[in-house]
């Protein structure tokens, strides 16, 4: 039994098929075995599995214990439990196998039940550089700001909204290393080069100059930073505009592209999110660009990012940009059917913008 237990963990049901002896002569010389600190043992759900741990045997006992061992090892018993065991091992990965094949149809909802519907995406937000300072511009209410929180240096968050700002606050109070900013996008109250990482997530369908705040948050930006872009895909939802203060309905991938170059940014790698078949709202697309140093130069230690081209699906010749404002981006009212921004926005930025 300490043969077939010696750095492997076994149940009680395991080590009776291994050395084929009844349940209770198993149960028995455990026991034993546990009172006199031969084998250690935990939980399992509702099993207890096994093991000995030589290293972690009296000097004495363990000296004893190789010496039994060896004298053993060629033993044809002790060969048999060695198959046996080698047997049981193997159909552990069978009923786990087992169980995927039953549950393949059921397994996204299950695993949702058992540890919630952001329990794949929250975790990749550690691929975030634990050095970075990221800006979660037009922040709301604190949502993305919570989700990078434990894995960067600091976040700054900044919002023009004083009743989306106190929300925040509330949700951010667990975290001393995000700072929450009062200002409006095109006037951000961060410093120059201040940020690795700037995010407008669902931000830019609210403002009146797109081209304005990207380059605002180029500014803030060191060369070689990055600005990540969360917003919808071009569509045709009008009452938008009225229930929930949207200024654009939506951007292709052209004029995101043309414009985050006129504010001074790389060629975007830019990616349409599958619809969610529970979403009623349109379909998102994310798109990421890195600052370029003074000079169109890419910053050190960074690799060029090339993206396919793709026909615009807003449809139409690009009009003029419409008037500036700096009202607040979270329920801004609405011009009466605007232009679009993004191609001709950045080209007259408000003196100061760009970077």
């Amino acid at each position: 039994m300490l043969a077939v237990l010696e750095g492997q963990e076994a149940t009680v049901s395991e080590l009776c098929d291994v050395l084929q002896l009844p349940q209770s002569t198993v149960s028995r010389h455990l026991k034993t075995l546990s009172d006199a600190g031969w084998v250690s043992s935990r939980r399992d759900g509702t099993s207890r599995l096994y093991e000995l741990s030589p290293e972690d045997l009296p000097p004495v006992a363990r000296k004893l214990w190789m010496v039994v061992r060896d004298a053993m090892a060629g033993t044809p018993r002790a060969r048999q439990d060695q198959q046996r065991l080698a047997r049981v091992l193997a159909l552990r990965p069978t009923a786990s196998q087992e169980f995927f094949a039953s549950a393949a149809g059921q397994w996204d909802r299950l695993r949702e039940e058992l540890f919630g519907p952001a329990s794949l995406v929250r975790p990749l937000a550690a691929l975030v550089d634990e050095r970075w300072v990221v800006g979660d511009l037009g922040c709301g209410t604190g949502q993305v700001s919570e989700l990078l929180a434990p894995f960067v240096h600091r976040v700054i968050a900044v919002d023009a909204s004083r009743e989306m700002l106190q929300a925040a606050r509330a949700r951010l109070r667990a975290w001393p290393g995000v700072e929450l900013r009062r200002g409006s996008l095109e006037r951000l109250p961060i410093d120059d080069g201040a940020l690795d990482l700037a995010l407008l997530v669902l931000v830019l369908h609210h403002v009146a100059d797109p081209g304005a705040v990207l380059g605002e948050a180029a500014r803030t930006l060191k060369p070689g930073g990055h600005v990540m872009l969360v917003d919808m895909l071009p569509h045709d939802r009008e009452d938008y505009r009225q229930t929930m203060g949207h200024v654009w309905l939506g951007f292709d991938e052209r004029q995101v592209a043309r414009t985050l170059g006129e504010a001074g940014f790389g060629v975007p790698r830019w990616h349409a999110l599958p619809p969610d078949p529970r979403a009623k709202g349109p379909t998102l697309f994310v798109a990421r660009a890195e600052r370029l140093a003074p000079g169109g130069r890419r910053g050190a230690g960074h690799r060029r990012t090339t993206v396919p081209s793709s026909p615009a699906t807003a449809g139409g010749p690009l009009p003029a940009e419409p008037a500036h404002t700096s009202e607040p981006t979270e329920g801004a009212a609405p011009s009466a059917s605007p232009p679009h921004p993004l191609e001709s926005a950045a080209t007259s930025a408000p003196e100061g913008a760009g970077a």
